[in-house]
């Protein structure tokens, strides 16, 4: 459970990181199986070329062409990240933030994080609400890491606070990045702090929080598990992308 310092500390700051919520053991198990599915190419895989980052290859054609990002729908490809997403290690913080009827969204996230050595793209300033459709732009992702993150390996890089900001259209570009051209930007990026996470490490952050990641500059892929929740009166808006796959309950 989190304490009121914790709930206060997601409140203000937008994020919270929560020490050892996962056994290496359980981290080393979910890789093995990642690997197998990336072996296997069980669809569907996202790929570094399908999203034109800065530093993927230009097409699925080209060298590194099929360099995986990501595993999507986590949920439902085995019992592994089945059982991490509705289990006890993260749903009572959930439900603490969200309402003890949390639901979690398989339309978004949802996904084995798989950034390679080769070819991993550097992701931009975004907030991961400015494609979903929900009654509010409040849900919160739970980001596990499964190896050690690292600015190296290109962890998480988030503005603190930065949910809370105003942010004019102008200040992002036609992908709903923020335009680091802009002063304004720059003063806002220049807030911004990293965040390295052990194995079996959590990070809880809102759909709202700006965040960006590099390239991975080491020799191992960086692998994380990363779901997606909403409380119960925030539904996702009725033939959207949002509202596209079941939703599950905590």
């Amino acid at each position: 459970m989190l304490t009121p310092n914790q709930i206060s500390e997601f409140q203000q700051q937008g994020y919270l990181i929560l020490r050892n919520l996962a056994d290496p053991a359980f981290c080393e198990r979910v890789i093995a199986f990642a690997q197998q599915q990336l072996a296997d190419q069980v669809a569907p895989i996202e790929f570094e070329a399908d999203l034109n980052y800065p530093g993927a290859p230009a097409s699925r054609a080209e060298e590194g062409g099929h360099t995986a990002r990501r595993l999507l729908r986590a949920y439902g490809r085995g019992e592994l990240p089945e059982k991490w997403a509705t289990g006890e290690a993260i749903t009572p913080a959930l439900k603490q933030l969200l309402g003890p009827q949390a639901r979690m969204s398989q339309a978004h996230h949802n996904c084995i994080m798989t950034k390679q050595p080769q070819y991993s793209s550097v992701t931009g300033w975004h907030r991961d609400s400015r494609y979903w459709s929900f009654q509010r732009a409040e849900l919160v992702t739970v980001w596990l890491a499964l190896r050690d993150e690292t600015v190296e390996n290109g962890c998480l890089l988030v503005i603190p606070g930065s949910h809370k900001a105003t942010v004019q259209a102008r200040q992002l570009d036609e992908a709903q990045f923020l335009r680091p051209d802009l002063a304004e930007n720059q003063a806002l990026i220049r807030q911004a702090v990293s965040v390295p996470l052990g194995q079996g490490d959590v990070l809880f952050f809102s759909s709202n929080l700006f965040h960006a990641a590099g390239r991975n500059q080491t020799t191992q892929t960086k692998y994380s598990m990363v779901f997606t929740y909403r409380a119960l009166d925030n539904p996702p808006v009725a033939g959207s992308r949002s509202d596209s796959l079941p939703e599950v309950g905590l």
